[in-house]
């Protein structure tokens, strides 16, 4: 037996599912923020694990998929400016902007690459020492250290043609949003595990105070998410919500300073746009003056026109928890994975995307 297979096994499984069922009295909704944790509870069939009091709702913690409209169209004006190379993550290539996607614009000519990590991104800038290159930098807490360290090495080693765009995001601001807009009864949350490994449970720790909500971080194993929700159970049940932490072997309360650093040198705080969600004060990672030179923003000009919403997507309405993927009228029809209207349904953390995989072919 592995290490991991400890976390798989059935007959704790039912132990803990049993527990919940005992215990679970009151009608309770949980939300996962993280698109991962949308993924394990239907691929593991956790959901059916659950008594019919419990109801779980996911929420806005797939990165691709907050990405708005208007920021898919500046990444693509920035593709399409003559000598420029933009890397982009895999996902990303295929979500639709306002007129085409990344994908589509490089079918036109543009210079798209995916790229793995920041760090081949570095390397591409090297080899193209006359262009310049553009990182579109997406993602939570999570991937900001490392595009971070990526314009630290450039930095280092001067290069001029290295910069990013900053579409990063942080996660306890509008998770805070969320619960202030009160759009969705949340009784306790699952908070994002890997997230959770830089930040520290330290961010949540105001939530329950001030919303009434219990916290509990979780990794990606059936069993980790089953605890997470059996505490959740017992807080809601209790009335006494808090922080919990079922994922201890990589979470501490305070976190990874190291990666904390590397993102206080290069990015301050500012407001960010969030699909079906808006703007969101503190909720963005914007580069610091001492490296705007690292800046797309601050180098290229961009003239991008109010977005235009793909026709009938629900997209938003999804991750702020309010629509369940498939309740969307163009769900597994108009949109599917090979023919997507919107990014839940791109993306391999987007929620559209999950239900398609493991409910309806299940």
């Amino acid at each position: 037996m592995t290490f991991i297979d400890g976390f798989h096994d059935p007959a704790i499984a039912r132990s803990i599912s049993e527990r919940i069922a005992r215990t679970s009295t009151k009608p309770a909704q949980f939300m996962e923020f993280c698109g991962s944790h949308t993924h394990a509870l239907l691929r593991h069939g956790i959901r059916e694990l659950l008594p019919p009091t419990i109801t779980m709702r996911s929420g806005p913690g797939c990165p691709v998929c907050v990405t708005s409209t208007h920021d898919i169209d500046v990444a693509i004006a920035l593709a399409m400016t003559p000598g420029v190379i933009v890397a982009t993550y895999g996902d990303l290539v295929r979500v639709p902007g306002s007129h085409c996607s990344l994908e589509q614009a490089r079918a036109a000519g543009a210079d798209v690459r995916v790229v793995y990590s920041a760090r081949d991104a570095l390397a591409i800038a090297e080899q193209n020492p006359s262009r310049p290159l553009i990182l579109i930098g997406i993602g939570f807490e999570t991937t900001a250290p490392t595009v971070a360290a990526s314009v630290l090495e450039a930095s280092r080693r001067q290069l001029r043609n290295y910069h990013i765009l900053s579409l990063l995001k942080v996660t306890p601001p509008v998770i805070q949003a969320l619960l202030s807009l009160g759009e969705v009864h949340i009784d306790g949350i699952i908070c994002p595990g890997h997230v959770s490994v830089v930040t520290g449970t330290e961010p949540y720790e105001s939530l329950p105070a001030r919303f009434g909500v219990g916290c509990a971080v979780a990794g990606f194993e059936p069993l980790d998410i089953l605890r997470a929700i059996e505490l959740l159970v017992q807080q809601h049940e209790s009335g006494t919500p808090s922080v919990a932490n079922t994922y201890t072997r990589a979470v501490t309360p305070e976190g990874n300073k190291a990666a904390q650093e590397h993102m206080g040198r290069v990015f301050t705080s500012c407001t960010a746009d969030w699909r079906g969600i808006g703007m969101v004060p503190l909720s963005g990672l914007g580069v610091r003056h001492e490296f705007e030179r690292f800046d797309a923003l601050a180098i290229f000009e961009v003239d991008v026109q109010m977005a235009a919403e793909p026709p009938g997507c629900r997209c938003g309405d999804v991750l702020r928890g309010s629509l369940l993927p498939s309740d969307c009228p163009l769900f597994g029809a108009a949109c599917s994975p090979q023919r997507p209207v919107g990014p839940c349904m791109v993306s391999q953390e987007g929620a559209c995307a999950a239900h398609f995989a493991y409910s309806l072919h299940a």
